[in-house]
């Protein structure tokens, strides 16, 4: 039984989820018992207990396996809902560009079981449709458990802080490319101008937070929709390389080959291997 409230969803089984249906939704995993297998940005990860994953965007996940055994916690998050929430931290954009290189963290014990406890307790305040602070309790409860998960990922990966300029131009960065400007633009200089900063500083900016430069996250994106395409077997590779506007099915063979190791042939044969 799914228990959807304020933009919180719970899901009893990972069968239930439907990228369609998720997009706009971020998909929280704490892995109890058995393993999960899923392919996310064209990488495969294999998670078991004492894994939490966060999918910033639950409809770019595909090929989900749960072993037979598989208990877990599932959660959406309506991102509006997420939003609305007050959290005096800039910190959602680091966790988000980290969370997008690898969306799978290893909690200790200690961690494991503060999470669980979060996410029941969360779940079981969707049933209190009656309590006269419905909204705002729910909110209070997510806003901690989301302060918890950025106390984690921080202190693992040993994060400095973000000035808010910086944030601010990250996530504007980032809303570009999920608005689907790497359709039409994949040069670094439209974002720069249309962030009015330099191209340098934005990929100094992106490097000091991801040790990747603003250049890997429009490749990224780019090569997640050329996968999501090479997936639909009544596309040719020349409607897929007009879609994306390449100049030419060569370039974008070329392209696709200097960025995955793989031709598109290649990597389509592949994906039905598997």
């Amino acid at each position: 039984m799914n228990m959807a409230s304020k933009g919180i969803t719970f899901i009893e089984s990972p069968d239930k989820l439907d990228p369609v249906l998720n997009v706009g939704s971020i998909l929280h995993i704490l892995c109890l018992q058995g393993s999960l297998s899923f392919l996310f940005f064209n990488t495969h990860y294999n998670t078991a207990k004492f894994d939490y994953v966060i999918l910033p965007d639950a409809s770019l996940v595909s090929q989900i396996t749960a072993s037979s055994d598989f208990k877990g916690i599932i959660m959406l998050l309506d991102q509006k809902f997420v939003s609305s929430i007050a959290i005096r931290s800039n910190y959602g954009i680091i966790g988000h560009l980290s969370l997008l290189q690898n969306p799978v963290m290893r909690l200790d014990e200690h961690d494991f079981k503060n999470c669980r406890t979060d996410l029941l307790r969360l779940k079981e305040k969707t049933y209190k449709h009656d309590h006269l602070f419905y909204t705002e309790m729910l909110s209070s409860l997510l806003c901690a458990h989301i302060l918890d998960l950025y106390d984690i990922h921080a202190k693992s990966r040993k994060i400095s802080a973000l000035s808010e300029r910086k944030a601010v131009i990250l996530k504007k960065f980032i809303d570009l490319l999920y608005a689907g400007s790497f359709i039409n633009h994949r040069n670094l200089s439209f974002y720069a101008q249309k962030l009015f900063i330099s191209e340098h500083y934005l990929s100094e900016i992106c490097k000091e937070i991801s040790c990747k430069p603003a250049s890997y996250w429009i490749d990224l994106f780019t090569v997640k929709e050329i996968v999501r395409y090479l997936c639909q077997k009544h596309l040719t590779l020349s409607q897929i390389a007009e879609k994306l506007n390449f100049s030419s099915l060569s370039y974008f063979c070329r392209y696709f080959r200097a960025k995955t190791g793989l031709s598109p042939n290649a990597y389509r044969s592949s994906i039905y291997l598997l």
